[in-house]
């Protein structure tokens, strides 16, 4: 808007015990954060938590070797690590232990792989647990070990194909029963995850594998004994190994999400491989953008069934016979077409996470973004991106501290979002881009108003709280672009509230609008800052700002003039209303308007209206504080004042209407809202 214009007996199930990573009240209470022979009596007299009791689904629970499914340090006493020297001490102690990593472990020296010995679950608390420079080794003979909500990253050397530094995240050498389970593993010198030398009743799920050169490799045996299970892991922009699996007796891979990202600098030579004897069955799972997604040597089984191609290439094999999973154990499949979403939203490390597909979906409510790399995503479109299409409840979006430079848009298929800053206050946690109206777009063409906002809110029951959304597009280093609108947040959606935020720019910083002229698309904004100059509140939404501050800021060239507000409101519905604020801000005095007619589009039937009560005005607001716009005059619309105090305030008049007290009952909050009572989720 411009300024004038606009075959095996089955013996497991798979558990369905909740997992609730982190050191429970209960445990707290007892003691159990200290490592050391008092906490080890404490912790195994306490009762065990349920993510401590949890039990491996797929061939990691058959029984088998004489290990009967992998529970890990069950029973064991329970403690917090955040060393180095207290994480290797309990995991290649005798004996089963439950070991919650609280914090970042960095290996010394680099690549070291800490022996972990048999009956053991390494667990990390919340997202917190982070292994940086190597992984853990478990040898031959070492069962029952559990390894959950890690990220282990960062062991790489320089050398992609690094042929020196055999530095891998996890590497089972003739290991049974071990179940690897919601990892984070990346970037590591050699593979992520290497289960080799006859390694079996394996489970690997719900891990995140990224950024690496060999992925995954099985086998370096000619004896065919390895069983692994394989299911619910997002691979992407890996190279080679997603997996490799050579001489498996039995491979069950389901559900994976292969990803291979066009325009990075690594591409995929091939997916799924099944080599030497391998018997493979591969059921619903998503191949996207991968060179050869799935082959197999001649002497090898590849089972398909239900899986999705899209954007590959290359060789895609089948053929020869393979086993029934269900003869082992029972499973469930999700269907291929939901994969992405799914573990888009709840691979990887977890807060709060149960054993089955079920239990994580409902579980995935919250969504962690920082920049440094502690939490689930570095972005927070990236976190959008992993909340499933139409889901049916709330998932909130928890951004860390920091300044986040990027645009975010939440389309209309992910209603009941919350984007939630978690710092001590709303500017600790910053969402900033600078596009305007008249910027140029990568693929010709400009942004245009509603097109140059940072971020745009296009899903139902929408939140927003505790951060700040900004615009700082530089007008006046810009004078040669036309078209300075440059919005920060732009909804378009209906029950959007907005609790706690700070809203920043400087031409049309906020645009409340609606999906369509005929949709309703109500807002209500509280505890909230606002800072502009021209038409910086607007659009055609039925709006509340309440108990707010409204700031008034200085032209690029240090001139005071601006307007308000500028409502496009339709026919027959509620516009903007303010009420029980402020409106202030370090301008000239009777230098702004409180806002003017925006019919967009020459549209005539538009019946614009804001309504300004029970709020302060300083003197910067003019005497006659409505205006016309665009040959449409306010009189033929809806501006009014009602009970408003300060220096900007002014008795009635024609050119300043006021509400009478019948009038003033009909517009209340109550009445812009329509039945709808926000409540923060």
């Amino acid at each position: 808007m411009s300024e004038t214009t606009r075959g095996k007996p089955r013996h497991r199930r798979r558990s369905t015990t909740a997992l609730a990573v982190g050191v429970p009240l209960a445990l707290t209470a007892a003691g159990v954060l200290l490592v050391g022979a008092d906490a080890q009596r404490e912790a195994a007299a306490a009762e065990a938590p349920a993510w401590a009791t949890a039990t491996a689904d797929g061939f990691a629970s058959v029984s088998s070797l004489g290990q009967n499914g992998t529970y890990g340090g069950r029973g064991g006493p329970v403690v917090t690590v955040r060393t180095l020297a207290d994480l290797e001490k309990y995991a290649t102690a005798e004996g089963p232990y439950v070991i919650v990593v609280a914090g970042t472990i960095t290996m010394s020296p680099a690549g070291k792989e800490i022996k972990v010995r048999s009956d053991k679950t390494i667990v990390g608390s919340g997202t917190s647990g982070h292994i940086v420079g190597g992984g853990f080794f478990l040898g031959p003979g070492v069962h029952n070990v559990i390894i959950r909500n890690l990220t282990i990253r960062d062991a790489y050397q320089g050398v992609w194909n690094d042929k020196e530094h055999d530095y891998d995240a996890i590497q089972l050498d003739g290991a049974h029963h071990v179940w690897i389970d919601h990892n984070d593993l990346r970037h590591m010198a050699d593979g992520l995850i290497d289960v080799r030398k006859d390694s079996t009743n394996v489970t690997v799920s719900w891990n995140r594998l990224s950024d690496n050169n060999k992925t995954f490799g099985i086998g370096w045996t000619e004896n065919v004994r390895t069983d692994i299970t394989i299911h619910h892991n997002w691979i992407r922009e890996t190279e080679q190994r997603n997996p490799s699996t050579d001489n498996a007796a039995h491979a069950h891979l389901y559900n994976n999400f292969l990803e291979d990202t066009p325009g990075t600098a690594i591409t995929s030579s091939y997916g799924n491989y099944s080599r030497g004897k391998t018997k493979m069955v591969l059921e619903n799972s998503y191949f996207q953008g991968v060179d050869n997604p799935v082959i197999k040597d001649a002497t090898a089984s590849v089972v398909q069934r239900g899986n999705v191609f899209s954007g590959t290439s290359g060789r895609n094999e089948s053929g020869g016979t393979a086993f029934d999973p269900k003869a082992y154990y029972d499973y469930t499949l999700d269907k291929a077409a939901d994969v992405p979403a799914l573990l888009k939203s709840a691979a990887g490390p977890r807060g709060s996470i149960g054993t089955t597909p079920a239990a994580i979906t409902a579980a995935a409510t919250t969504l962690t973004v920082a920049k440094d790399g502690s939490g689930q995503y570095s972005t927070v479109q990236a976190a959008v991106n992993a909340v499933p299409a139409n889901n049916p409840a709330r998932v909130v979006i928890a951004v860390k501290p920091g300044t986040y430079r990027e645009t975010v848009k939440v389309p209309s298929n992910k209603p009941h979002v919350t984007i939630q800053g978690t710092g001590a206050g709303r500017r600790d946690t910053v969402i900033v881009y600078n596009n305007a109206s008249g910027t140029p777009k990568p693929g010709g063409g400009t942004y245009g108003t509603g097109g140059s906002a940072t971020v745009a809110v296009e899903a139902d029951d929408f939140q927003a709280r505790n951060l700040t959304v900004a615009n700082d597009f530089d007008e006046k280093a810009n004078q040669h672009l036309s078209g300075h609108q440059a919005v920060a947040l732009r909804t378009a959606a209906d029950k959007v509230f907005l609790d706690g935020v700070i809203v920043e720019g400087d031409q049309d910083t906020l645009l409340l609008d609606t999906a369509a002229k005929d949709r309703l698309g109500r807002v209500y904004m509280t505890n909230s800052y606002v800072t502009g100059n021209v038409d910086f509140v607007f659009g055609r939404a039925t709006a509340v700002i309440d108990r707010s501050v409204i700031t008034l800021k200085k032209r690029w060239d240090g001139t005071s003039a601006g307007y308000v507000t500028a409502p496009s409101t339709a026919a027959n519905r509620k516009g903007i209303l303010i009420t029980n604020s402020a409106i202030t801000g370090d301008v000239s005095d009777r230098s702004f308007y409180l806002g003017r007619p925006w019919h967009a589009g020459g549209d005539a039937t538009l019946d614009p209206q804001t309504t300004v009560r029970n709020t302060t005005l300083s003197a910067a607001i003019r005497t006659a504080p409505w205006t016309d716009m665009s040959g449409f005059s306010w009189k033929d619309d809806r501006f009014a004042e009602y009970r408003n105090t300060g220096p900007g305030a002014g008795a009635a008049s024609s050119g300043r209407p006021h509400l009478t007290d019948s009038q003033a009952a009909d517009q209340e909050v109550a009445d812009w809202l329509g039945g709808w009572t926000p409540t923060a989720s």
